[in-house]
């Protein structure tokens, strides 16, 4: 008997975003001043990310809407590998990418001004988004969808500005486990994208504080004996 795969992918009722980065990657091409939209899922992540946790990531990204929608089919569901977590990795990747911008913006032809300009600024943004979607499709094939997610620089600035102890903001979105958990099924575990351990939190009055959390609400449905919720 073969063993079943701890992660694996696990369908949720929702909106299928991922057109708009479907949309944005083909119309930005034609008319770069798109790509400053690309501003949106840089800044939001992280605003929101103060009272709600990672809730962006899981709720609203286009791009990891992608990830859970569409490339979780195909995914193998390897595990994640532990260095792109280290805090060194991830420090790393957001200076590279803020890096990448700063030399890219050096090339924008300030002096013209108007629209040649903020299309100029726009294309900057959109191969930004490009290469990294890129990144994060092949990952995708080789590891796990959320593979990306595990050290993208607006998330991991979300996780450091992110609740990590009680008191917490009002609106602030946690998963509770309660004591009854035996953690023998672990089906939790196997449906998050993230790759995390809810079941960590069983009986904890201020739930699943993990900061990588994005509070997708996979395992509260996948949880067999229905002693998971996601409170908002």
């Amino acid at each position: 008997m073969t063993q079943k795969r701890f992660h694996r992918h696990f369908a949720t009722p929702g909106l299928p975003l991922y057109w708009i980065i479907i949309a944005y990657i083909i119309l930005a091409w034609f008319f770069p001043v798109i790509g400053l939209l690309a501003l949106i899922c840089m800044i939001g992540p992280v605003l929101t990310s103060i009272w709600k946790g990672r809730y962006w990531c899981g709720h609203i990204c286009p791009r990891g809407n992608m990830y859970d929608r569409l490339l979780s089919k195909y995914s193998p569901h390897r595990e994640i590998p532990k260095f792109v977590r280290t805090f060194g990795f991830r420090l790393f990747m957001v200076i590279f990418i803020f890096t990448m911008f700063g030399i890219q913006l050096s090339m924008v032809r300030w002096s013209e001004g108007g629209l040649t300009m903020w299309g100029d600024i726009g294309r900057v943004f959109w191969t930004i988004i490009v290469a990294t979607t890129m990144v994060g499709v092949i990952l995708s094939f080789i590891y796990a969808p959320r593979t990306w997610c595990s050290f993208c620089p607006m998330g991991t600035i979300s996780r450091w500005v992110a609740p990590k102890h009680a008191p917490l903001p009002k609106a602030f979105t946690n998963i509770h486990v309660t004591s009854a958990c035996q953690m023998k099924c672990k089906s939790c575990a196997r449906v998050c994208p993230m790759q995390l351990t809810p079941y960590d939190s069983r009986g904890q009055e201020e739930g699943y504080l993990h900061p990588d959390c994005i509070k997708c609400g996979k395992c509260v449905l996948a949880c067999p004996t229905k002693i998971m919720t996601l409170n908002h």
